[in-house]
């Protein structure tokens, strides 16, 4: 059988489909092929259910979460000069029984 062809189409999208039972008896070629060629789509009954990627697209697909995008949006924003006057509001407070 061959693992690249789902359909007799071939468009970039199925370029590298396994149907299920393919992919499961030749596991280790998929993953080589996923770290050499890129994502590898696994079809269960002709219908696209995932994507086996390589450890660094999915690390660069996932992105960092270090807030360090927000932080350059705020910094190259037009209006990082404005003073903005943050009015503190103090109250009494009251006992509350734990």
């Amino acid at each position: 059988m061959n693992h690249q062809s789902v359909s007799n189409e071939q468009s970039p999208q199925t370029a590298h489909s396994w149907k299920l039972q393919d992919a499961k008896a030749r596991f280790s070629e998929l993953v080589r092929l996923a770290t050499d060629s890129g994502p590898q789509h696994v079809t269960v009954n002709g219908q696209p259910k995932v994507v086996v990627l390589s450890e660094t697209e999915y690390e660069h697909l996932r992105g960092q979460a270090t807030g360090q995008q927000l932080i350059d949006l705020l910094r190259e924003s037009p209006l990082a000069e404005v003073d903005i006057e943050h009015a503190r509001v103090s109250g009494p407070v009251r006992d509350v029984a734990l």
